[in-house]
């Protein structure tokens, strides 16, 4: 039997939406720390929505090119489990703060997504996200999976435009360690709707089941 797909539901900005998110079973939340985002939310914010949640939900830290100190902070004052890295930085960088981290691959045109995991070795996993210039992720939009090596697909978290009507396809096909949806369970940006939430994991689910 196959490991099942872990689910991140990420862009959290309400206390609400987290104590939602892991009731509805999610294995991760993420919280951008990224000021141009419609989805960031600021340190104290962050340890307020996270603060008290059940054991086993993974909170992840999502960072653009931040300096060290940004994430230092970040790190000393919200209990970060993973750091997800969205811009230009280098392998030994993300590796810098003692934590596991991922590290976020646009499918821009030609990118070799082979040779950016022998880069990103050290990553726990890469996460595949669509590309849109000058936009570094959550852009709500699906490229083709098709171009995902096979090889790879197994370890990687799958981004990019994922909704509950397309997750199970895409579960389906590529059979990734996770998948990752921020604006796909949505009612507005940064405000989870429940419902879109438990649905969506439970596509997942039942998706897992069919490819057992």
């Amino acid at each position: 039997m196959r490991a099942r797909t872990r689910v991140k539901i990420c862009g959290i900005t309400r206390r609400e939406d987290a104590e939602a998110v892991a009731r509805a079973g999610a294995d991760a939340l993420g919280l951008v720390f990224y000021p141009p985002s419609p989805r960031h939310v600021e340190v104290e914010q962050a340890a307020r929505i996270v603060r008290g949640l059940p054991p086993f939900v993974s909170i992840v830290g999502l960072f653009v090119n931040a300096d060290r100190e940004t994430i230092d902070e970040v790190l000393e004052r919200v209990p970060i489990d993973l750091l997800q890295f969205h811009g230009n930085e280098c392998p030994d960088y993300c590796a810098g703060f003692g934590k596991p981290w991922l590290k976020a691959v646009t499918m821009k045109p030609g990118v070799d997504l082979s040779a950016e995991a022998r880069r990103y070795a050290g990553a726990s996993a890469l996460l595949v996200d669509s590309h849109r210039p000058g936009v570094p992720g959550g852009t709500g939009e699906v490229f083709d999976w098709r171009r995902i090596p096979p090889e790879l697909a197994g370890g990687i978290v799958l981004a990019g435009g994922l909704r509950p009507d397309n997750v199970a396809g895409a579960v389906r096909l590529l059979r990734p360690w996770a998948v990752d949806v921020s604006g796909g369970v949505e009612q507005a940006k940064g405000i989870k709707n429940a419902a879109l939430v438990e649905e969506f994991i439970q596509q997942v689910k039942q998706a897992d089941e069919q490819t057992d």
